[in-house]
């Protein structure tokens, strides 16, 4: 019927889009990659420079037929896919599938946008470019990667490792399990060491004092010089103790400064999933999912579908100016002027392939509070919108502002005139102005302390004190803390391993192939894990080294911005692959996983009375009778089971899981049973790397 045909990656984007643009234009979704290496053969031609064998991806000829015919009549074709690597490739792939269908000199436009909102829309289809294909030789090179070692390593493993199924070797996906394990051995290792310390509580010389806590802080030795305390054991806190029985105590000097606090950046994808995991419990996975919904559109009343926040794939702290004045405006209305700082802060990404020109993942209107949204959200929605507005305008804030107390209290024998070596410090801290702290406060990772809160009394230089008692504590030095989700986000992106789109999909992965447990907020590796670690690591040192696979990112992102070239890449990493596979072949050592014990759950067998415990069979793990096989009750799993994936069923637009059957990890529609649709998770799709554009 001759109008503009527009292609983007689902149905809910297709939706808001479509609702923006209006007639003229026919917006329709690919329901993300429509072509892909196959699955049953590695589809890459290694001896005519690496040159990869595309096919129709599963389940997508109905999509691809619906997309030609569409394209069969069209007066020009937009590419509106997302403006990363994923979101170009799976743009590139369309083209190339519709490029016979499109009447001939159809004009071709590609147009990217941070959100769904009709100033972005409208802008970006008037500003209309090309494809990047330096973004697409990135992609495909990622993806050639990693089914090269997925294809080449992963048989080795399933050779080598007898009583698992459905293991993989991926090429990110092992640096983060690596980190798990590497993390649980230091602390398998770890020997505590005994210390002490001394704490007096003292109060000031008056009526109705209020008491307050000062640390042993330095020893003067006998030429004077102060050194740190070094009390090993309970022989040498008592001895203190024993010295300081009758001293006198006074207040030497004390010393005030105000210290302020800026406010946290804007969220980054990595940060954004760091908090959702602390502040709400929400795994990456999830988090990206729902993220994915607020930035695709929610329909929110009279405003009709609306995209709620930006792009939530990014590693970019910038603000759009415009976004700046808008939350300014939402400051000064609800906290006053005081609470602006002078002009709006900027932040520096500390990430060094950080994309600049991408934005901070913040809302699309500011003005939209999340209390007025909620009528329209779900309640996970709501919450993860608040996380991310509460983040944003709090960055746009002023600092919080502290007065810090120290007061430095030595101690005398009898009188003043009798100095004894010992010198105390007392700190206290008082918020003298909030800023940011109105909206919005970071919450810890497990080992993180936080900052003293308390003020001191008003302490005056030369003022007697009265000890109330002396407390000598015993302390233990701590192994470092295992991994948090948040935390090994954070640690994974330190290292440079992994972007934006894969740190969800690589924690995922690594939970569902049963390489590591999240137990009470920590991730502990398996048997399994352990097993498959430390033959990989063994096997291929090289190409599993955090370094290397740091490196590999590096020279992806250097394809992605022109200064490399694809082919040239592969060659390199090929070239050092090949004698890896030989030598491991050759010396990989054959291991059988034990067979492991029930673990008690404390629950009670509602059918004959019995402990329920957990095992692990051939569908995964699962809960049931210790009695079996007299009594073979078995606990259901619920639904949260399922392991989100961050993608949507093509058929009905819900949200797509992982979950495991006796065949391995599969992907399925979360509205199952009313939805049956069902896809492979292949071996080298379980590197983490999961598709940036879906």
């Amino acid at each position: 019927m001759g109008s503009k045909l527009v292609i983007v990656e689902s149905p809910a984007k297709a939706k808001t889009i479509g609702g923006i643009l209006g007639r003229g234009y026919r917006v329709r979704a690919s329901m993300g990659h429509i072509r892909d290496l196959p699955h049953k053969s590695l589809g890459v031609d290694i001896e005519r420079g690496f040159r990869p064998h595309y096919v129709a991806a599963p389940r997508r000829k109905k999509t691809i037929d619906a997309l030609k015919e569409a394209a069969s009549d069209a007066d020009a074709l937009y590419l509106a896919t997302d403006l990363d690597r994923e979101g170009e490739a799976i743009a590139w792939h369309v083209l190339q599938v519709l490029r016979r269908t499109l009447p001939k000199g159809t004009p071709i436009h590609r147009v990217t946008f941070h959100e769904i909102t009709e100033d972005a829309v409208e802008r970006a289809f008037s500003q209309a470019g090309t494809l990047n294909r330096a973004l697409v030789e990135a992609q495909q090179t990622r993806r050639i990667l990693d089914r090269l070692v997925g294809y080449s390593i992963s048989p080795l493993l399933w050779r080598r490792i007898r009583g698992a199924k459905g293991l993989s070797a991926g090429r990110v996906q092992t640096a983060a399990l690596r980190l798990v394990v590497d993390r649980e051995r230091e602390i398998e290792a770890f020997v505590p060491v005994e210390y002490w310390s001394i704490e007096a509580l003292l109060a000031q010389q008056i009526d109705d004092p209020t008491a307050f806590l000062a640390q042993l802080w330095r020893i003067h030795d006998a030429r004077g010089k102060a050194q740190e305390p070094n009390l090993k054991n309970r022989d040498d806190a008592q001895a203190i103790v024993d010295a300081l029985e009758g001293a006198v105590y006074w207040v030497d000097r004390v010393e005030t400064a105000e210290r302020s606090r800026s406010p946290w950046p804007p969220f980054t994808t990595s940060t954004m999933q760091q908090a959702a995991s602390k502040a709400l419990g929400f795994p990456p996975g999830l988090t990206m999912r729902i993220a994915q919904q607020l930035y695709e559109g929610v329909h929110i009343g009279e405003e009709g579908t609306v995209g709620l926040i930006t792009y939530m794939r990014t590693d970019s702290t910038y603000v759009a100016p415009e976004a700046q004045q808008a939350a300014r405006e939402v400051i000064a209305h609800y906290w006053g002027e005081e609470y602006l700082p002078p002009r709006p802060p900027t932040y520096r990404t500390r990430v060094k392939s950080a994309q600049e020109a991408h934005e901070a993942i913040r809302p699309t209107g500011p003005q939209r509070t999340p209390k007025q949204l909620r009528p329209f959200l779900d309640d996970k929605q709501a919450r993860l919108y608040e996380l991310i507005w509460r983040r944003f305008i709090a960055s746009q804030m002023k600092p919080a502002l502290f007065k810090v107390t120290t007061a430095y209290i030595p101690t005398a024998a009898g009188s003043r005139a009798q100095p004894l070596p010992y010198l105390f410090r007392a700190q206290g801290r008082e918020c003298l102005f909030p800023g940011y702290l109105k909206v919005y406060e970071e919450l810890l990772d497990e080992g993180e302390e936080a900052e003293g809160e308390a003020a001191l009394p008003l302490l005056t230089a030369g003022e007697g004190l009265d000890l109330l008692e002396l407390i000598p504590k015993q302390h233990w030095t701590k192994p470092p803390p295992r991994y948090t989700e948040s935390s090994l986000i954070k640690e994974l992106e330190r290292r440079g391993i992994g972007r934006p789109s894969t740190f969800a999909g690589m924690v995922s992965i690594i939970k569902s192939r049963g390489y590591v447990e999240r137990q009470r907020k920590v991730l502990l590796p398996t048997e399994l894990g352990f097993t498959v670690c430390d033959m990989l690591i063994g096997g291929f040192p090289e190409l599993f080294d955090y370094g290397f696979t740091a490196q590999m990112e590096d020279q992806l992102d250097d394809i992605a911005n022109g200064r490399a070239e694809r082919v040239p890449t592969l060659e390199q990493f090929w070239a050092g692959l090949q004698p890896a596979l030989e030598r491991a072949s050759e010396t990989m050592p054959k291991v059988t996983l034990s067979k492991e014990k029930p673990e008690p759950t404390g629950k009670t067998c509602p059918e004959c009375g019995g402990a329920l415990v957990r095992r692990k069979g051939r569908y995964g793990y699962f809960t049931g009778c210790a009695n079996y096989p007299k009594c073979e009750y078995i606990e259901r799993a619920q639904k949260d089971d399922a392991q989100p994936t961050g993608e949507t069923c093509p058929q009905c637009g819900a949200a797509l899981v992982q979950r495991r059957s006796k065949y391995g990890p599969f992907l399925g529609c979360s509205n199952y049973p009313t939805c049956r649709y069902t896809a492979k998770v292949t071996s080298d799709q379980a590197d983490g790397d999961a598709p940036e554009g879906q």
